[in-house]
């Protein structure tokens, strides 16, 4: 992960990649603490990213690709995850509290100690998911998380 980049420059390639009618690859990025509040990444990939501490509260994240994306202390407050590929993805201790997760695919993702508080997550995949000291404090869950996910 040797790239580094702006928010100037990532909203830069985001809409050079929309006028050309293709999906933005932000893969294998180093956006450790970046200050992305209020973004707007639908459908970007962001796959083996490192976003670790970055602010991306009231993000729109809805079905962006984050396969085995580190997002450990991330404030994804608010954000819009909805139908999010986050396959593998490292949340440790990140702050999803009210994030709309609905419909998306965390499979195998690290949820330990993650604020998931008044999170939606109505029809997500939590299969293998890790959610050992997760607050799920008035989340909205599906139906059989308890048995689907690896520890709780």
């Amino acid at each position: 992960m040797d790239i580094k980049l702006t928010r100037e420059k990532i909203e830069q390639i985001v809409i050079t990649a929309r006028k050309e009618v293709k999906k933005a690859n932000l893969s294998q990025v180093d956006l450790v603490e970046a200050d992305l509040n209020g973004i707007d990444l639908n459908g970007v990939d962001l796959s083996q990213s490192d976003l670790r501490k970055a602010n991306l509260r009231q993000a729109n994240l809805v079905e962006t690709e984050l396969f085995w994306t580190n997002l450990s202390e991330a404030d994804l407050s608010g954000a819009n995850l909805r139908g999010a590929k986050l396959r593998g993805a490292k949340l440790f201790m990140a702050n999803l509290s009210e994030a709309d997760l609905g419909e998306a695919g965390l499979v195998w993702a690290d949820l330990r100690q993650a604020n998931l508080n008044k999170a939606d997550l109505r029809e997500a995949n939590l299969r293998g998911a890790d959610l050992r000291q997760a607050n799920l404090t008035d989340a909205i869950l599906p139906e059989n998380w308890q048995e689907v996910v690896r520890s709780y």
